[in-house]
């Protein structure tokens, strides 16, 4: 199976049937992710125990580039560090982005499936946004967006 049709059936998938689509009822951390692009918005939440991703859950109106993004995120970072989140997200935005050696030393694993997408530059944001949106929850920022400031294209994560 070529990577092409490996990404496609990937992102059906999971837009089909997205993992940890909902709501937590106590979530520690969340925030509201919005591409004005595309018109995709999305809710983030999680509970971190000590410094640990407990739980996460996502839902809202989307493209299924950025439901099956967010879909297999929650489904990594469950259970990782705040710290290891991060550093998946700094990867996964720098290879989203094309900036991501694919053959030198990351963490992505079956997240490479979304290389692709830095072919496809009006796509870009949707693949990141769920990633964007994470990175605010966990610095208790209650809302971005892929646009002006907030732009994730443009800012490198320790300045979001």
């Amino acid at each position: 199976m070529n990577t092409k049709s490996l990404y496609q059936e990937v992102i059906l998938d999971h837009n089909k049937k997205p993992r940890n689509y909902g709501t937590l009822d106590k979530a520690s951390h969340q925030a509201v992710g919005h591409n004005p692009l595309c018109g995709d918005h999305l809710n983030i939440a999680l509970n971190l125990d000590r410094d640990l991703i407990d739980s996460i859950a996502f839902h809202g109106e989307s493209c299924a580039i950025c439901k099956a993004s967010a879909s297999m995120m929650t489904t990594v970072v469950k259970g990782k560090t705040r710290s290891d989140a991060e550093t998946l997200i700094q990867e996964f935005r720098d290879m989203a982005m094309g900036k991501l050696d694919l053959d030198s030393p990351h963490h992505l694993g079956r997240l490479t499936v979304f290389a692709g997408v830095r072919d496809l530059p009006t796509r870009v944001k949707c693949a990141i946004l769920p990633w964007h949106t994470l990175h605010a929850a966990l610095n208790s920022v209650t809302t971005t967006s892929t646009e002006a400031a907030d732009d994730p294209m443009h800012a490198t994560i320790g300045d979001a």
